[in-house]
């Protein structure tokens, strides 16, 4: 991930780019950018970064991000569904309810970030990475997950139905709360900590019972 390129595009230029169909934004940078209501139009772009930018309503669907960087950007109800995020770092963002619905991350880092009413239905997301970012209340619903990493990060009352967490590591994650079938299926293979295995049983009805010292 590139974070030494330069701006050699203007704000006005590149709405004139985004309103043409199969645009195509490489190999440049915006600093301050600030972005109300436009679309993206199913824009490709590639060798991207983005500092300190904000997006507010904008319609970012069907777009293609290679190589991309968002650094301590701002999302206000954007949508990124349907569209390919590949090898994408969002880096001290912020992005509430942000949604990825029935798109693909591959190899996306998120850092000090905040996600929380994320929607990431019917996605796949593999080889992701994701530390100190919040996920509160994310919606995680029949979402193929493989090569997840999660350190630090708060999952509480996320939904996760219809997803597997087989072989991630949550202990040391945030979990109170989090939304699963009452069967539990989606936790199956998942690495807890002890503390997180006591809260999990409660969903079962199960009551443990702490050791008493003399």
């Amino acid at each position: 991930m590139r974070d030494d390129l330069g701006c050699h595009m203007g704000t006005d230029e590149l709405l004139a780019t985004l309103a043409e169909p199969d645009a195509h934004v490489q190999n440049t940078a915006f600093s301050g950018l600030e972005l109300e209501g436009a679309c993206a139009n199913g824009t490709v772009f590639e060798d991207v970064v983005f500092r300190g930018c904000s997006f507010d309503g904008v319609d970012l669907s069907n777009c293609t991000f290679t190589d991309v960087l968002f650094s301590s950007c701002r999302f206000t109800g954007c949508n990124m569904g349907r569209s390919w995020l590949n090898r994408c770092d969002f880096r001290s963002c912020s992005a509430p309810g942000i949604t990825f619905l029935k798109g693909r991350l591959t190899g996306v880092t998120m850092v000090d970030s905040q996600l929380s009413y994320s929607d990431f239905s019917e996605a796949t997301v593999e080889h992701l990475t994701a530390s100190e970012t919040s996920l509160m209340e994310a919606n995680v619903y029949a979402t193929r997950l493989r090569h997840v990493t999660l350190d630090r990060c708060d999952l509480t009352r996320a939904t996760v139905f219809r997803a597997s967490l087989s072989g991630i590591d949550l202990s040391t994650c945030e979990i109170s709360g989090i939304r699963v079938s009452s069967d539990l299926y989606e936790l199956r293979g998942a690495i807890v900590s002890e503390g997180q295995a006591a809260q999990l049983a409660a969903l079962l009805g199960i009551v443990v019972k702490e050791s008493e010292w003399l």
